[in-house]
């Protein structure tokens, strides 16, 4: 069984607060097993209680692995019905990080396969060091790829889908750069950097901006384009309840009023 551990760290920055999330296995490249899921699961549920909070790092320990699968040990001890178990408490680690009101940036710092490439599918943005592998092997140890996996026609689209999941093949950052699943590749030394300009973005808009966009985007992948359309004319009206598109508009008019005296 593993000895993995989720580690979660917030920490007030100048963007705002932010958490980070570590999966620490390193020794079995931090694979998931079912402790390790719930706990996962746990750190997003609580964290997404936090309403200072402006967005979450989500990232493996080590420079080896982001999440390298599924503990195979504890899938090789399954029956059916402990399979369901197992895996539907994986969707549920998925759907908290999907569900949760801030982004969500995946740091992926090297293997990404299985089980670990469904839980980078559900953050809302991805970057890459240069050596990280991803797959999707799950046709090579008997089983079809699950669960989280259905997201990635939206991400990547049918065909290509469709030859990562059925050939089971390996591909590289570059290559998941060009099908679009992850947004940034940089060497490994630059991850940090580069997670840290997408917060400094994140912190220029403003917060209940930020987590009604992301509320409505996660409503746009459940209903038809009309239904959406529609959500997001109720979502524009209610950011108006809140009071901060009219302070940030009226400090846009008095920021340039300064600059230009007019």
């Amino acid at each position: 069984m593993t000895e993995a551990v989720v580690h979660v760290k917030s920490e007030d920055r100048p963007s705002g607060r932010v958490a980070t999330v570590t999966i620490d296995n390193q020794r079995r490249l931090n694979c998931l097993a079912s402790p390790t899921i719930i706990s996962l699961t746990q750190a997003f549920k609580k964290l997404s209680e936090d309403n200072a909070l402006r967005a979450i790092i989500l990232t493996g320990a080590g420079d080896k692995a982001f999440i390298g699968g599924a503990d195979l040990n504890e899938l090789g001890a399954c029956c059916a019905d402990s399979v369901r178990l197992f895996i539907t408490r994986l969707h549920q680690a998925c759907l908290a990080i999907r569900e949760c009101p801030v982004p969500v940036i995946g740091r992926v710092n090297g293997f990404c396969l299985g089980a670990g490439l469904e839980v980078a599918a559900s953050c809302d943005m991805r970057v890459s060091s240069d050596n990280a592998i991803y797959g999707m092997p799950e046709v090579h140890m008997g089983l079809p790829s699950v669960i989280e996996a259905a997201l990635l026609p939206g991400l990547i689209g049918w065909g290509k889908t469709r030859e990562i999941l059925i050939t089971g093949e390996t591909f590289g950052a570059n290559e998941a750069l060009a099908m679009g699943f992850v947004q940034k590749v940089v060497p490994m030394s630059g991850l940090d950097a580069a997670v840290d300009h997408w917060l400094g973005l994140i912190s220029r808009a403003t917060p209940k901006a930020v987590r009604n966009q992301k509320a409505l985007m996660n409503r746009w992948e459940r209903v038809s384009v009309e239904e959406g359309v529609y959500a997001g004319i109720d979502a524009i009206a209610e950011a108006y309840t809140t009071g901060e598109p009219q302070a940030a508009i009226k400090s846009f008019f008095e920021a340039k009023k300064q600059k230009t005296g007019r």
